[in-house]
């Protein structure tokens, strides 16, 4: 029998959660939980240890970052199986976990009986994708992209920099922020710079912590 069990590694930086998803999975009897880890350092050694038939990445994994474990998962194992399992549920967060290679993308707050569902369907080749994932997939597909340079100035605002130190800071004229806030106003459809974090932070472009 444990030979035939879907092999399940837990990545979330919160302990409590790693040992409820245990609990949950262990419960059934066609998987079990192999390894957990806590940060996407731990992440990548573990599933390179283990090569779990199925992982469930957190994005937020204290200072690192699920979306960059996922990355560096898929290009060392291109077949690797990762559910995302996390709060952060603006568009840009799902757009950035897919593109990095995520099968599936879910919120913590769904029944535990749709997580073994999801994880049975990841493991048997499908790519299960909830309603409202495929609409906000949408959604950011009929918004013009900010650039990176556009993110980092978000970024930096949302720290409450003034132009010039947001200048200094990204080693640009302190004339070409301006052009950048215009650029990123429009794409935003809003007025404001208090108006663009607030939207930024909505749709998961910039995360303040």
């Amino acid at each position: 029998m444990n030979a035939k069990r879907i092999r399940v590694l837990c990545v979330d930086d919160h302990a409590i959660v790693r040992e409820g998803l245990s609990l949950i999975i262990n419960r059934e009897p066609d998987m079990r939980v192999v390894s957990s880890a806590s940060n996407a350092q731990e992440a990548v050694s573990v599933f390179r240890r283990d090569h779990p038939d199925v992982t469930l990445m957190d994005l937020r994994l204290g200072s690192t970052s699920g979306t960059a474990a996922i990355q560096s998962i898929i290009r060392e194992s291109p077949e690797a199986r990762i559910v995302v399992l996390t709060m952060y549920e603006g568009d840009e967060d799902i757009h950035r976990a897919m593109q990095a290679g995520a099968i599936t993308y879910l919120l913590k707050d769904m029944l535990s009986d749709d997580l073994i569902r999801v994880v049975r369907d990841v493991h048997g080749g499908k790519k299960p994708m909830g309603d409202g994932v495929f609409a906000r997939l949408a959604q950011r597909a009929s918004h013009p992209a900010l650039t990176p340079r556009e993110v980092a100035v978000l970024e930096l605002l949302a720290q409450g920099m003034r132009n010039k130190e947001i200048a200094a800071a990204l080693g640009i004229s302190e004339g070409t922020v301006p052009v950048h806030m215009k650029s990123i106003f429009v794409k935003l459809e809003v007025n404001d710079r208090t108006a663009a974090i607030n939207v930024a932070v909505r749709r998961g472009i910039i995360h303040i912590e």
